[in-house]
């Protein structure tokens, strides 16, 4: 993220965004660079996207919109802009983590080799459920402490984020079908 989404944006830097107000934002921007109002604009016949510029605006705007769409991406904006720790700076887990997603990870292998469909549709429920649970607990995070982000409500929020990150590649993968039988299986 080269650029801060939020100020590329012009919106508020919270975690609570409205999407149809980054939607709102991204198409009035947005609109500055189209063919018809951009020539306009310059007083010329060139066509809106026909500058280098221009192209390289359009492109850092839906890179913004991508980043403040994704929360989890939106977060990691947030919390860099905060000047909390990066992931590669801050890797902590909580206590007996790991062990836990291998004890998941086990399970999920099992339904698998067993192919037992009502299995794997459970623990992507889960995930699901974990995603939402990170989602409520980073912006709880954000919400309580926005007068006072001190250090170690930044990285209580890195730490949340570094499990949420697990959690998404479980998704990934169990949507991926990898973990059912082998990269690219087909859902059965």
């Amino acid at each position: 993220m080269p650029d801060d989404p939020f100020d590329t944006l012009e919106l508020p830097a919270r975690f609570d965004l409205d999407p149809s107000e980054v939607q709102r934002k991204y198409l009035a921007l947005s609109a500055r660079f189209h063919p018809d109002r951009a020539a306009g604009n310059r007083g010329d016949a060139t066509s809106g996207l026909s500058q280098p510029d221009d192209h390289a605006e359009i492109s850092r705007l839906n890179a913004a919109k991508r980043v403040l769409d994704d929360p989890e991406q939106r977060a990691e904006a947030l919390l860099k802009r905060l000047g909390g720790p990066a992931a590669g700076q801050d890797r902590t887990l909580p206590p007996q983590f790991l062990s836990e997603m291998l004890d998941v990870r086990e399970q999920i292998e099992q339904a698998a080799a067993n192919r037992d469909a009502a299995a794997f549709e459970r623990w992507e429920d889960w995930a699901a459920d974990r995603r939402r649970s990170h989602i409520r607990a980073v912006a709880d995070h954000f919400a309580r402490h926005a007068a006072d982000l001190a250090s170690k409500h930044l990285h209580a929020i890195r730490l949340e984020l570094n499990v949420w990150r697990y959690t998404e590649r479980l998704l990934e993968q169990l949507d991926g079908g990898e973990t059912r039988s082998g990269p690219g299986a087909a859902r059965t």
